[in-house]
């Protein structure tokens, strides 16, 4: 197979299979939550799996749910915004277990929290190896190397033109990118950006569906054809 066909034929199978990829995980991820569920008693893995149930977007979305409550922008919450948060978000939890979480995250006993410190400690685990396969991914999203993906980014590494639904003509061009964007992005508060740490959070999620670190790589490198 010649170079120039080799990439033709990868350009036109990209779109499919990644997003076929990553919405499968998603499934498999938010249904193991859902099991987990049931029989865990941890309140911050409980807290954890309620998010994850929602798809790997879930616990991003609680960030963003957090952060427009944040008009001061000094990205802390107090007692009455955690529960309001939590509330807003739809988290089915009692208010003593939000409160026994509250002084989980609260260590100084300040009566505020740091949510950005609360979002990495919610964030599945896991190892140096996965998230450095997720980061060469995330580079090589990202054109401009700003730390932020953007349609703009995806032009020349995302074939949208490939896309079913722009050979139809039920989409544009910049319909099929928005639509590769926001499968990284909270369901409530989509922008049409993928910061680097949503871009982890997600992937975090995925990552908690699957056991091994080699199965792991292995499905990134194939997704987004990383060397």
């Amino acid at each position: 197979m010649s170079s120039v066909y080799a990439e033709d034929f990868w350009l036109k199978h990209f779109t499919k299979k990644t997003m076929a990829g990553t919405s499968r995980h998603d499934r498999e991820m938010a249904m193991n939550a859902k099991q987990k569920l049931s029989t865990c008693a941890d309140p911050v893995e409980r807290l954890r799996l309620q998010c994850l149930a929602r798809g790997s977007s879930g616990i991003k979305g609680l960030g963003r749910t957090f952060k427009i409550m944040d008009d001061d922008n000094n990205r802390t919450l107090d007692m009455k915004e955690f529960m309001k948060g939590l509330n807003d978000y739809g988290v089915l939890i009692e208010k003593e277990e939000a409160m026994k979480l509250f002084q989980h995250f609260d260590r100084d006993g300040s009566g505020f929290i740091d949510f950005d410190e609360f979002l990495l400690t919610l964030r599945p685990p896991m190892s140096n190896a996965r998230k450095e396969v997720i980061m060469q991914a995330f580079r090589k999203l990202d054109k401009t190397g700003d730390g932020v993906i953007t349609i703009d980014d995806l032009k020349g590494v995302y074939n949208a033109k490939c896309h079913p639904k722009y050979q139809n003509g039920e989409w544009t061009e910049e319909q099929v990118f928005r639509k590769f964007l926001d499968s990284f992005d909270s369901p409530y508060d989509k922008d049409g950006q993928v910061t680097l740490e949503e871009f982890m959070n997600y992937y975090a999620g995925v990552s908690a569906s699957i056991d091994t670190d080699v199965y792991f790589i292995v499905m990134m490198r194939n997704a987004w054809k990383l060397n």
